[in-house]
């Protein structure tokens, strides 16, 4: 059989293939715990479900206009607006089958072969197969001191005359790091100076802890909207939980979005009149289901927190935001691949290998579950790295030995 070559070299999705085997584990009876899936635990807020089931009660599930619904950019508009203290134009807002296909839409608009873009490490898994999918070079750095933070004069020295775009994700996935408003008003205005596109994956923006707050570069530039070299990718999947829905959105200028509305329509022809009619729901409801389910992840959090504090050997710098964790295990192994999948097999816990994200000698860890799978999931880590915690425990109705250290 032939298959594209560029096909063929693009990587697996690691989260997703970890999550099916977790499926599979659950399905023979397993006592698996998944600390690898990034999905809220909450349930659909009800103003979604009352919007897309009045939808669906209509009978009026046709096609929609490639670039979103009107009523759906509308609440767009009105979100920029009250978050990012923009007001932008329709023209500006493009609204995608998740957030996921509004990134691989501005590569595939924006580059062209061997156009490089600058990725900061830790970084999503998906951002550098996604460029190379788009025939462009992702080009990584790395910050050198043991912190999730880059210095600005490394990003800036790994410019080249062939870059078009550096990506920022603040909070960050899978660190929870939240980049300082001086690194962030930096990049705007070099981005904006050099006229590099600056994408802003916000789509963790509000799920931040202990008052720290999540600066958006608009917030940082002059520039309108235009004639800003600002993206911003948002969506309803994280904040709301709305992981299935699948609705995304870019606010960009608008012969960008022009030419994506393009790209949308010869792929996907539109996004779900179901889906989008949820996510308004969503958007226009009351937004204290956002403050609950930040609450809810805070708490997750300092659950992790105060369970690493007796783990030996591990260290995890606090996470300011997001749902992820990302302990440096280096002192028990230097191959997150292998850790990963010694947890899995040894102590029946999903982890996501540091190296998918260019932090070897990692693993991320997902507090979205339950407190009792956080607990229990950690404990079990414990148990199979940590030659300090007892060398006996419970995995389901198993009583395990530890009988490797």
């Amino acid at each position: 059989m032939r298959l594209s070559k560029l096909a063929s070299e693009i990587a697996e999705s690691p989260t997703l293939a970890l999550n099916e085997e977790a499926r599979l584990l659950r399905e023979r009876g397993e006592a698996v715990i998944n600390l690898g899936i990034g999905e809220p635990k909450n349930k659909t807020p009800i103003a979604a479900i009352l919007s897309s089931g009045a939808k669906l009660s209509s009978g009026e599930v046709k096609y929609t206009p490639p670039d979103g619904l009107p009523s759906m950019k509308k609440a767009v508009i009105r979100y920029t607006e009250e978050n990012y203290n923009r007001l932008v134009a329709p023209e500006n807002v493009i609204i995608t089958n998740g957030a996921k296909q509004s990134l691989y839409n501005i590569f595939y608009s924006i580059l062209n072969p061997q156009d490089e873009v600058i990725v900061i490490a830790p970084y999503w898994v998906s951002y550098p197969e996604m460029i190379r999918m788009c025939m462009g070079i992702p080009v990584i750095v790395t910050p050198e001191d043991g912190t999730f933070t880059p210095r600005f004069e490394d990003i800036e020295r790994a410019v080249t005359s062939s870059t078009r775009a550096i990506i920022v994700n603040s909070p960050n996935n899978p660190s929870g790091e939240i980049y300082p408003p001086e690194l962030i008003g930096k990049i705007a205005e070099f981005c904006e100076r050099k006229g590099i596109y600056m994408i802003c994956d916000d789509i963790y923006h509000k799920l931040t802890f202990d008052r720290n707050v999540a600066v958006p570069a608009y917030s940082l530039t002059k520039k309108d909207v235009d004639d800003s070299h600002i993206i911003v990718v948002n969506g309803v999947a994280k904040l709301y939980g709305m992981t299935g829905f699948r609705i995304g959105w870019v606010v960009a200028p608008r012969q960008l979005v022009k030419v994506m509305t393009n790209v949308l329509a010869q792929t996907t022809s539109c996004v779900s009149p179901i889906a989008q009619a949820a996510a308004e729901g969503a958007l226009n409801g009351l937004q204290s289901v956002v403050d609950a389910l930040r609450l809810q992840i805070q708490n997750n959090c300092e659950v992790v927190l105060q369970e690493m504090k007796t783990f030996h050997g591990a260290r995890l710098i606090p996470p300011k935001g997001t749902f992820y964790a990302l302990p440096d295990l280096r002192a028990f192994n230097n191959n997150s691949v292998e850790v990963s999948k010694f947890l899995l097999k040894k102590a029946m816990v999903v982890t996501v290998p540091g190296r998918e994200f260019g932090m070897e000698g990692h693993i991320r860890i997902s507090f979205a579950g339950s407190v009792k799978d956080i607990t229990e999931g950690v404990a079990r880590i414990k148990w199979a790295l940590d030659s300090t915690s007892p060398n006996e425990i419970y995995i389901g109705d198993k009583k395990m030995v530890r009988d490797w250290l």
